[in-house]
């Protein structure tokens, strides 16, 4: 998917740096990173533990100010665009109300936001229907404590999609969940984002979730995060499990795993 449309890129960066002090000491997380991001992308931020991926996808939402450069998503200031509900948050844990059911906490921020006259939200008939597509109808009644880590954070994926925002922050939402979990959770939040045509940026650690997943792969330095590599990845919509066993597919993995082994040397 190309970056440069009519319009230009939903979400520009140029020469963002964020250094971080602490008790007189100064850690310089991010230097000169530089990056576009297309309307309906789904890009990927890979790279070592420490990177900065989490600052940089927290500095694209508006959760943290840049230091140097600029940040700008549709030409306004990340804030801006935070006040306008243009966000939605995946994180790393579900962070589900443990005294609302499953169908109140997906209608919780959908109700929120519609109070506040923002009308992007699905409606009650669109949200139950996003929670039989992710397998939970026979659980909408149920509590948070009684659901698997792997149905939380299916949950957690309907809740953010049902608020209809048209960029989603995805903060390693896979990192608790076993393997075989995990791999589920990848295609269903492929079915997901192709029903929503939102804006993804996914922050990951596994280069086969990177791949599976992304239309690009963004490969960051060990700290001070800064991109080493961008990877187009051209593998056929819709990816499947088989998808994971084409040439194409490891060919990127391995390009991949040695620009991260160079982003370490760095």
């Amino acid at each position: 998917m190309t970056v440069n449309g009519a319009q230009g890129p939903l979400i520009r960066l140029q020469g963002v740096g964020k250094t971080f002090a602490r008790k007189g000491s100064f850690t310089e997380a991010l230097v000169g990173v530089d990056l576009e991001i297309g309307r309906g992308e789904f890009v990927s931020l890979l790279g070592p533990s420490g990177c900065g991926k989490s600052t940089l996808l927290r500095v694209i939402g508006g959760l943290l100010e840049a230091d140097r450069g600029e940040v700008t998503v549709e030409g306004e200031r990340p804030r801006q665009a935070r006040a306008e509900k243009r966000f939605g948050l995946v994180p790393q844990v579900p962070a589900l109300l443990p005294w609302r059911t499953v169908a109140d906490n997906v209608r919780l921020l959908t109700q929120v936001n519609r109070n506040g006259g923002d009308h992007r939200a699905l409606n009650a008939r669109q949200v139950t229907e996003l929670i039989e597509a992710v397998g939970l109808s026979k659980f909408t009644h149920s509590m948070p404590h009684e659901l698997s880590g792997g149905m939380q954070q299916r949950v957690s994926l309907v809740r953010a999609f049902s608020l209809g925002a048209p960029i989603l922050l995805m903060d390693e939402p896979f990192a608790s969940l076993d393997e075989i979990t995990r791999a589920d959770m990848r295609y269903l939040l492929l079915e997901l984002w192709a029903r929503s045509g939102a804006t993804v940026v996914f922050v990951t650690h596994s280069i086969n979730e990177a791949v599976i997943l992304s239309d690009r792969v963004v490969m960051l330095a060990a700290r001070p995060g800064r991109v080493v590599t961008t990877e187009p990845i051209n593998l056929e919509r819709p990816r499947t499990p088989e998808t994971e066993d084409e040439p194409a597919f490891h060919a990127h993995v391995s390009r991949l795993r040695h620009a991260l082994r160079e982003g370490h040397a760095r």
